[in-house]
């Protein structure tokens, strides 16, 4: 193992130990010759012989080395069983870079029956199908999983928004300390492992005393990335960490929700233990079907919420009779308003006129606070768990008003609705204390934490925290308020009109001829200039220079697509992300070869999101399309599927293709176009990813929602 000072844990480079665990061989060969480079473990005890400078078909089947055909980096290829003088042993394969590389540890003496053991895992799947929630779902999982492993005990731990993480669901065996609903500090999981985790979703150590086996080679291969490896030696920080919680053998198995780590299946045992392969593929076959489960259960979870939200919206909005005015609403109704969105209290404020119900601050605080948020809650709600951490003031009556989910009525005269949320104060038990053992110094040696004694710590100035459905509902119910309140004016103009309706008409259809007028004039531009964009693409003698005006077409349409929208839309706010997409997507393929249209594939969300965003969506869109035009498939039509999905308040935006894949570049900064990308992704605050979508190119676009 290589031997270093670590100063910080999210910059160790775990994935390229240089050496591997003792519980089985690896063999390093070049990906196209396969002839043998490198090795480390016992391969003379295992194999009866050493095998560098020999090919890979003197040592594996014939059959195992077919499947050697199919092995890429970043999945793990299964070779099968290899029967040796030494015994019989399991195979895997994978690439790394410019090397193939081969790792066998011991197999069971008797080969495992397929159908027996399919039947089992088919019904420890089916166990997980009668759980009702999606804790009784975990705890399931950690009595399925310690069952198959047979380890002291096994934990499903989830993720949370901070990276920390908790303990969701666990089995343990008697006389074993119960770790259950206790939390474990980000630094315990660092951001690299992590991303190691959401790539190889398997790692065993059977026994943390384990002697690290270096690669041998008369080349230096010391710095072979291993991160598909599943005998990669571990970080010395975490077999420290291991040893601190009485740990001797561990086990983890990754549960990736919609290709993000929501969690782990975590296995501990007291005294060294192995796990066949068959058994670990077997896990993570358990693991994939329980990530499925745990989607399936929180999506009906959040379609709940959404249908209990809509009936309650419901029954507020009955109480808006013909002759109900929304002060009377406020005055008498605070209490529906208010448990729509389980709050603790609900205030509405229009000028000097104040309405309040249940658990609310003081009146003079209401009002500095509706003035504090009046400006962003008109663009969209504003909601947050912990009002005193973004306005000190708040500190003053967190007991009532830790919490906040606030929303501006666009009247004549601003309405602010501000629902409230008691403080919560929430009592984490975390497994050791969090803020000890921790280096205050960057350039301090990495050590891990060493005790994980049941310490509890207090969360005050905090609510319960507002979901995405009822902030959703809050915006809703208030534009259906607003609604309601334009159609009452509108009945009492209406009977204004009929003494002067004729001056009045006139004035209405002057209004309408200049709105139409202001927008003409717009679209006639943004054609105008379309046009001109056109007609120079045609004449243009360079291809470089038409392909250059042709995607400038295309990014303009993208602008003025949004502004035909939003004279055709209620809201000049907010649009639907997904309508707006699969609009632009039409408009475009216009301009394409029509063999486009048969090769496009949308599965689009519906999200609601502001326009100004949703320009810049589009702009980027655009971009990757044009991309997918030139490069995947070199300007002919191919299979090409857009995605739009949110996960908690993100969205993103996925587009991948079957062609080429990503090519690299000689250098420079890029083209004018990846200069928008990052331009555009930057005013987002967001992130863009490529991916090998094996084959071709998967990019996904992630921003925030607010």
């Amino acid at each position: 193992m290589l031997q270093q000072n670590v100063t910080a844990c999210d910059v160790e480079p775990i994935h390229v130990p240089g050496s591997i665990q003792s519980h089985g061989i690896m063999l390093i060969a070049g990906s196209h010759t396969l002839i043998c480079i490198g090795e480390a473990g016992d391969v003379d005890g295992f194999l009866g012989k050493t095998v560098v400078g020999q090919r890979l078909d003197d040592v594996i089947s014939a059959s195992a080395l077919d499947r050697m055909s199919t092995i890429t980096t970043g999945k793990v290829a299964v070779l099968g069983r290899i029967d040796t003088s030494g015994g019989p042993l399991n195979a895997v394969a994978y690439r790394s870079g410019e090397f193939a590389v081969v790792e066998m540890d011991r197999a069971e003496e008797t080969a495992v029956e397929a159908v027996p053991f399919l039947v089992d895992l088919d019904a420890a799947s089916t166990r997980f199908e009668r759980s009702a929630s999606v804790a009784e779902l975990c705890r399931s999982a950690a009595t399925v999983f310690r069952e198959l492993t047979g380890y002291d005990r096994v934990m499903v731990y989830q993720f949370l928004d901070d990276d920390a993480g908790v303990v969701v669901g666990e089995s343990v065996a008697s006389g074993n300390y119960s770790f259950m609903n206790h939390h474990f500090p980000a630094s315990d999981i660092p951001k690299q492992a992590r991303a190691l985790y959401l790539r190889n979703k398997v790692r065993v150590i059977p026994d943390v005393d384990y002697v690290p086996q270096p690669i041998r080679s008369d080349r230096d291969l010391r710095g072979i990335d291993l991160s598909d490896s599943t005998l990669r030696s571990v970080s010395p920080v975490h077999i420290k960490y291991l040893h601190n919680m009485g740990v001797r053998a561990s086990a983890s198995f990754s549960i990736i929700k919609d290709n993000v780590l929501w969690g782990l299946i975590a296995c501990h045992h007291h005294q060294p233990r192995t796990i066949p392969l068959t058994a670990r593929m077997g896990c993570q076959t358990l693991a994939n079907s329980l990530a499925r489960k745990i989607k399936a259960k929180e999506d009906a979870q959040v379609h709940r919420e959404r249908i209990r939200l809509r009936s309650q919206e419901d029954a507020v909005l009955a109480l808006l009779g013909p002759e109900t005015s929304l002060d009377e609403l406020f005055a008498k109704s605070g209490e529906k308003i208010a448990k729509m969105l389980h709050a603790d209290g609900f205030a509405a404020v229009q000028a000097g006129e104040l309405f309040a119900y249940g658990k609310t601050p003081d009146p003079i605080d209401i009002r500095k606070l509706a003035d504090h948020v009046r400006v962003p809650a008109s663009q969209q709600a504003y909601a947050t768990p912990s009002l005193s951490v973004s306005w000190a003031e708040a500190l003053a009556f967190t007991d009532v008003a830790s919490g906040l989910l606030a929303v501006t009525m666009s009247t004549e005269v601003p309405t602010i609705l501000l629902w409230f949320r008691a403080e919560h104060v929430e009592v984490l038990k975390w497994a050791g204390n969090p803020h000890k053992d921790t280096a205050h110094d960057p350039a301090a040696i990495l050590t891990p934490r060493s005790s994980f004694e049941a310490w509890s710590e207090d969360v005050r100035g905090k609510a319960r925290p507002w979901s995405h459905a009822e902030v959703e509902s809050a915006s809703r119910v208030v534009r259906l308020m607003l609604e309601y309140r334009n159609n009452q004016r509108m009945r009492e103009l209406n009977r204004e009109l009929t003494i002067s309706l004729r001056e009045n008409q006139g004035l209405v259809s002057q209004k309408d001829y200049l709105l139409k007028e202001v927008n003409h004039r717009v679209q006639n531009s943004l054609q105008l200039v379309s046009a001109f964009l056109r007609l120079q693409a045609r004449g243009a003698t360079s291809e470089e220079v038409r392909q250059n005006l042709d995607e400038a077409q295309k990014r303009l349409n993208a602008v003025a697509l949004v502004h035909r929208r939003l004279y055709q839309d209620e809201s000049v706010e907010i649009i639907d992300l997904s309508r707006y997409i699969e609009s632009l997507m039409e408009e475009m393929t216009t301009s394409m070869d029509e063999r486009w249209q048969n090769n496009l594939t949308l599965d689009l969300s519906p999200i609601l999101i502001a326009t100004d965003k949703a320009v810049n969506v589009g702009l980027i869109l655009t971009e990757l399309v044009i991309n997918a035009q030139k490069y995947a498939y070199d300007g002919m039509p191919g299979p090409l599927a857009i995605k739009l999905e949110q996960h908690r308040n993100s969205f993103r935006l996925i587009v991948s293709d079957v062609g080429r894949g990503k090519q690299k570049t000689t250098g420079g900064k890029g083209g004018f176009g990846s200069r928008i990308l990052a331009a555009i992704i930057d005013r987002l605050e967001g992130n863009i990813d490529e991916e090998d979508n094996a084959p071709g190119l998967r990019v996904v676009v992630t921003a925030p929602i607010q």
